[in-house]
């Protein structure tokens, strides 16, 4: 499609010799695998109560050179870290926490773990493999752990490969369990399915609207886009990716896995109020049903039911904005979302409230919210394209007023990453 710009054939290029070169083979016969990064514009980042959620993906993300091995060999080197890692697909697999045998804590074992995760999921659906693969893996500098779902990104990559290297012939849904695996199953991760649900069905252009408990979702369209796809104008927005330079959570915040577990406590004392006798996650709780009961819930845990509920409420009226083409609207109320997510969800830390507010006040910016749970990582925003370097320049420029030190550890250059929206997960 020539509207999207990455990956550019200079990467791709630069990445087809390093594969041929490891095995062997002439340029034009290296498969890609492209694996975007996400973002959730609108919606409680809470997948394991079933809420309903938005996303798209960006022109970033992972990119996966590779040749089928032609023996069951997998071989993979990495553009962030060193060593290799290798394996064989007629090796089963077991979670990392049952395979004794995978105790040493050398540097290839950490960052294959993703590669092994995928096999592992694909041999618990029953698929046999015999062909390894010969790879190489990068990802777009500077944006791992930033909070836009690289792992889920990795995870994907490496199924898309292992698939195409056997042939077999995997729906996009079926990718999705089989990601849950690796992170659920294989690597014990606490996480649903959201990103790996924006990466693999994600549209360019388009909004991705996914219900987290029956696991449907639709394509959203904004006006005209197919009259853009043809002529190439550009789409009026650019998406804004702004660093806080924090890259661990701070000891003093809560985390994520407290607010799920109030998030439990809340449903359970709202479903018990109602006569229900099912799963304590807030989707099983109706909105008449929050409204009736709300009163009972002590004052944290009112605060995350609400977070929860305004939060759906945001999403379908985010929807119908995208839809029209409104983007003040749509901005308004992601800015609304980030808002919640301080007050009502407390999950910000000093760092990212102070950009999240920058990012707010900065000119032709349309809304803006932390990117992940808040805890550390980037705030995403979206800003008129017009204004979108002027917008970048703008909010360093304020950060370093406020954060003078976490500031200095960060690139300048990514410090404020201009985006375009991407497409999905895809075999090049």
């Amino acid at each position: 499609m020539g509207v999207l710009s990455w990956p550019s054939d200079s990467e791709l290029d630069k990445i087809r010799k390093i594969v041929a070169e490891m095995a062997g083979v002439a340029v034009d016969v290296v498969r890609i695998v492209v694996s975007p990064y996400r973002i959730c514009p609108l919606g409680a980042h809470i997948d394991h109560q079933g809420g309903t959620v938005s996303a798209m993906t960006v022109d970033k993300g992972i990119i996966l050179g590779f040749v089928p091995s032609g023996d069951p060999q997998v071989l993979l080197k990495s553009g962030q870290f060193s060593g290799q890692v290798s394996f064989r697909v007629d090796q089963i697999q077991l979670p990392k926490h049952i395979d004794k045998s995978n105790g040493n804590t050398m540097e290839e074992c950490k960052w294959g773990s993703y590669a092994k995760g995928a096999l592992y999921a694909l041999q618990r659906g029953k698929n046999h493999l015999k062909q390894g693969i010969t790879g190489f893996i990068c990802g777009t500098k500077g944006l791992d752990s930033s909070g836009l779902s690289s792992s889920a990104a990795v995870g994907v990559a490496y199924l898309l490969a292992l698939e195409s290297a056997n042939n077999l012939s995997i729906s996009p849904t079926e990718n999705i369990e089989y990601d849950r695996l690796i992170e659920n199953e294989y690597l014990g991760l606490k996480n649903g399915i959201l990103d790996q649900s924006a990466i693999l069905l994600s549209s360019y252009g388009c909004l991705t609207f996914m219900d987290c408990k029956t696991k449907k979702h639709k394509l959203i369209h904004p006006p005209k886009l197919e009259m853009e796809k043809k002529s190439e104008t550009k789409i009026p927005y650019k998406i804004l990716l702004a660093f806080s330079g924090l890259k661990q959570a701070l000891t003093t915040n809560p985390g994520y896995n407290r607010r799920v577990s109030e998030c439990r406590e809340a449903a359970k004392i709202l479903l018990k109020a109602s006569g229900k006798e099912v799963e304590p996650i807030l989707s099983n709780v109706e909105q008449e049903e929050y409204e009736a009961h709300k009163s009972k819930l002590e004052p944290d845990l009112a605060r995350r039911a609400e977070h929860y509920f305004s939060e759906n409420m945001r999403v379908i009226k985010g929807l119908e904005a995208w839809g029209s083409g409104n983007f003040e609207e749509f901005g308004k109320l992601i800015s609304a979302s980030g808002l919640s997510s301080i007050e009502n969800y407390e999950c910000g830390c000093e760092p990212l409230i102070q950009l999240y507010e920058i990012l707010i006040r900065t000119p032709g910016v349309y809304g803006a919210r932390f990117s992940g749970a808040g805890f550390r990582g980037c705030c995403v925003a979206f800003v008129n394209a017009e204004y979108a370097e002027e917008a970048s320049l703008f909010v360093k420029k304020e950060y370093l007023k406020v954060q003078p030190h976490l500031a200095s550890y960060l690139n300048q250059e990514t410090a404020v990453v201009i985006c375009d929206a991407g497409d999905c997960a895809r075999i090049i």
